[in-house]
């Protein structure tokens, strides 16, 4: 078992992870537990397939950084984009945090974290854009966020952003290991990602440490809860 420690949950370290034959890597305890889900919903009628799983600390400070300085789009929850040049102080901030997470604090880091759709559902060179609408009622993946809401649980997965609870905007895509996620969260606090941050700087950093306590409470630790017991 790989310890937890603050390298790992701030996604500095990669020791904790195994790479999967489709080339995206999670934990190594995440492997099996994932492979067996697949293998459920397969049976069901679904193709699982992964379009994010782990992410380095440098991965999402170059996604950071290119939406701060307005280089990549910034989407509000109606999928319009933001101009966030336009804006200032902590409404810049909430403005990126609805859909990516601070570096050094996305669960993504952990590797308990993987987005996901269902191949079987679209063409085979359907590029799938992690968009609510792909999830929702007339959505192509409609079938499998209501086939997670009903077994995710069984394997030890869930859906920390199913509804929007004013922090990150709902992510129906977005399917966690709870067992290993709920003690990296615990594990989790504000110091750890301030010491992070200072080895690590972003931009507007200045900004981001006056608000780091509240960026913490609201996208880090806000999320649905998580089964009530492991599987």
């Amino acid at each position: 078992m790989t310890a937890i420690n603050n390298d790992m949950l701030t996604g500095i370290s990669e020791q904790h992870l195994a790479t999967r034959p489709d080339g995206f890597m999670l934990h190594q305890q995440v492997v099996q537990p994932f492979a067996d889900l697949c293998q459920a919903a397969k049976t069901a009628g679904f193709d699982i397939k992964i379009v994010s799983a782990f992410r380095s600390y440098s991965r999402q400070a170059a996604i950071w950084n290119a939406k701060i300085t307005g280089q990549r789009p910034v989407l509000n929850q109606l999928g319009g984009t933001i101009d966030i040049t336009q804006l200032s102080g902590k409404a810049k901030l909430d403005a990126i945090l609805l859909y990516s997470a601070l570096p050094g604090a996305s669960r993504h880091h952990w590797g308990t974290e993987c987005d996901i759709y269902d191949a079987a559902a679209v063409p085979e060179q359907y590029k799938p854009q992690l968009l609510p609408s792909e999830y929702a009622a007339q959505g192509p993946f409609y079938r499998l966020q209501q086939w997670l809401v009903q077994h995710a649980a069984d394997f030890g997965f869930f859906l920390p952003y199913a509804t929007y609870q004013g922090g990150v905007a709902a992510e129906p895509w977005h399917l966690s290991y709870w067992p290993l996620a709920n003690d990296c969260l615990a594990s989790f606090n504000v110091e750890v990602l301030r010491q992070c941050l200072k080895r690590h700087p972003i931009e507007q950093q200045p900004l981001v440490m006056t608000h780091l306590k509240d960026i913490v409470a609201l996208y880090v630790q806000n999320i649905c809860p998580p089964p009530l017991t492991r599987p």
